[in-house]
């Protein structure tokens, strides 16, 4: 019989091979999947504030024009790298949440997904405020010339 303890929380493999929890509702243990006993471990290592560290950013939402500074690490070498345009999309909450940022480079469109925790952003500086009625702004991909253009706050 085995036993393990994950936040205050007591399982342990009874003799048929299954695990069981104590379930306080019925005052008795019940029996648990192994995927849930996994599942648990998983959200509460990635829920901790330890493993992924928070970092402070100014608030930007959709349509919004901003300039992220992000580390590039190359062999032992460590420079910034800016790069600027419209945000498309705000993703997620918490420690998940995600941004992309759209830019022209030239004629070609370059699109890139920053996850807000990542370790190497370092900056990001809100240039303009736009106004825009969607929070997901994907037209936004096929517009050209003044069409393109995004109304200021």
């Amino acid at each position: 019989m085995g036993l393990l303890y994950q936040n205050n929380e007591q399982y342990y493999l009874g003799p048929d091979g299954i695990w069981n929890s104590y379930d306080e509702n019925y005052g008795d243990y019940q029996a648990i999947s192994i995927k849930d006993i996994i599942n648990n471990f998983i959200i509460s290592y990635v829920g901790q504030d330890k493993l992924i560290s928070k970092n402070e950013f100014p608030s930007f939402s959709a349509g919004d024009t901003i300039t992220v500074t992000i580390e590039i690490r190359e062999g032992d070498k460590v420079r910034p790298q800016s790069f600027k345009g419209v945000v498309i999309q705000v993703k997620g909450r918490g420690t998940s949440k995600t941004f992309t940022i759209r830019k022209m480079s030239g004629t070609v469109g370059v699109e890139r997904i920053f996850p807000l925790n990542m370790p190497g952003l370092k900056k990001i500086e809100v240039n303009k405020k736009g106004k825009v009625r969607q929070s997901r702004i994907y037209y936004f991909r096929e517009l050209r010339g003044k069409k393109a253009r995004i109304k200021e706050v």
